[in-house]
């Protein structure tokens, strides 16, 4: 590839290749061609950042088409900026996709015709803009009858991960333990829960965190490191978490605010680790001085239930029928009230799938009537909260062959932290 601009420079720490590799891409691509052959759909559009990524390695400016496996379609990524870039991370030569510029969008149906498709390919209804949908359709009108959403499908197919996704998850695991090892070796009583946040916030830059953590659910966005002092954990937010933090501002109404760290109360820390786009999500509860009995009550008790959870998930029990049993175990301690928030404002799960995204499926919540199959990924995270403080545990677990194995801190830092 003959760039004026120097390839080199797009490389990992300690000069490593971060592309993923193009026997990933081509194993993902033939996943989903097998899958549309299966629901009777001839190809695939797709222009959402997460999915590209997925399937070309890179998320420049772009359409990729993915036939059917037996369309006879070739996958072919059409890239509006920066070809040169999306070229490199998708491979060069090794590439599993033909790539080509972008043609003008009125000239894009008789291009995609010219592919073989017969009918407009099926797109990702429920990830892009109506309007953009809309616009796609009007410019493809053409080519004759639209396939069908799409959408599922690719979520489907990302909630079973592959060894090297799960390797990324691990790594992401373990940059996750070292930002709660700053907090915990220089943080402490009169830090602000920002302050705190910004520790963590250090050592996940350091270690290459991009910035975004992408999510599914429209309009959600997150912050990446929630720190809750004492009555700040009682503070409802937008956001469809148990505990959502104060934030610095009404624009950013979630994380860490500028209330500061007493003696004698819980200050919960809930991290999430972005390591080359895969998620790792933990919590743990730090404090300073002498906790109150009841609290550490508490936390046992989210302790002893994030165990039968993990347990369950190991099982094969459907997710639904899961969040039933924690329903159940919760009335019998007497938390009904104060499950993932406290009423009005309580988060109606336990556990989410993670991978590329934070909030993917399936989720330990009513209506997920199916298990955490084989080579999923969920974050488990019981909590408790109260208006003078929240208590609980979060980690990330894959079930593998031999049952759930723990991708984040896990035994290696105990459920309560001491400054």
């Amino acid at each position: 590839m003959d760039v004026s601009w120097d390839t080199n420079r797009l490389r990992g720490p300690d000069d490593e290749d971060w592309r993923i590799p193009t026997s990933e891409l081509e194993k993902r691509q033939d996943l989903v061609a097998k899958k549309l052959d299966i629901e009777g759909i001839e190809a695939i559009l797709i222009d959402d950042p997460v999915e590209l990524y997925w399937l070309t390695g890179s998320r420049q400016n772009s359409f990729f088409i993915v036939g059917s496996k037996s369309s006879g379609i070739e996958n072919t990524l059409y890239v509006r900026r920066s070809f040169d870039r999306a070229v490199f991370e998708c491979g060069e030569d090794n590439s599993p996709h033909e790539i080509k510029k972008q043609p003008r969008m009125a000239d894009l149906a008789n291009e995609l015709m010219k592919k073989g498709c017969k009918k407009i390919p099926g797109m990702l209804e429920g990830k892009i803009p109506h309007s953009r949908f809309t616009f796609l359709r009007s410019k493809l009108s053409e080519i004759g009858e639209y396939s069908k959403d799409c959408t599922n499908i690719l979520f489907s197919l990302r909630e079973k991960k592959s060894q090297w996704e799960i390797n990324m998850m691990m790594e992401s695991g373990k940059i996750n333990q070292k930002m709660f090892e700053e907090i915990h070796e220089n943080g402490g009583v009169g830090n602000t829960e920002i302050e705190l946040a910004g520790m963590a916030d250090k050592v996940s830059r350091s270690e290459g965190f991009g910035g975004r953590i992408r999510m599914r659910s429209w309009p959600m966005d997150c912050d990446r490191v929630v720190v809750t002092s004492g009555k700040s954990g009682a503070v409802p937010s937008y956001f469809d978490s148990g505990v959502a933090g104060l934030g610095p501002s009404p624009i950013s109404s979630l994380g860490a605010g500028f209330a500061k760290v007493k003696p004698n109360e819980p200050v919960l820390v809930d991290i999430v680790h972005v390591h080359r786009g895969y998620v790792s999500d933990c919590t743990r509860i730090f404090h300073e001085g002498k906790l109150s009995d009841y609290w550490i009550e508490r936390l046992e008790d989210m302790n002893e239930l994030s165990d039968r959870i993990v347990s369950e998930l190991g099982k094969g029990l459907n997710c639904s029928k899961i969040w039933d049993n924690v329903t159940e175990k919760i009335s019998e301690l007497g938390y009904s009230n104060n499950l993932m928030g406290m009423k009005p404002n309580q988060a109606k799960f336990v556990g989410h799938s993670v991978g590329l995204e934070l909030d993917e499926t399936p989720v330990i919540a009513k209506g997920f009537d199916r298990p955490l199959e084989k080579f999923g990924v969920m974050a488990v995270e019981p909590k408790v909260v109260f208006s003078d403080g929240v208590v609980g545990i979060e980690d990330t677990w894959v079930r593998g062959n031999q049952g759930m194995e723990c991708v984040t801190a896990g035994s290696f830092l105990p459920p309560l932290m001491e400054w």
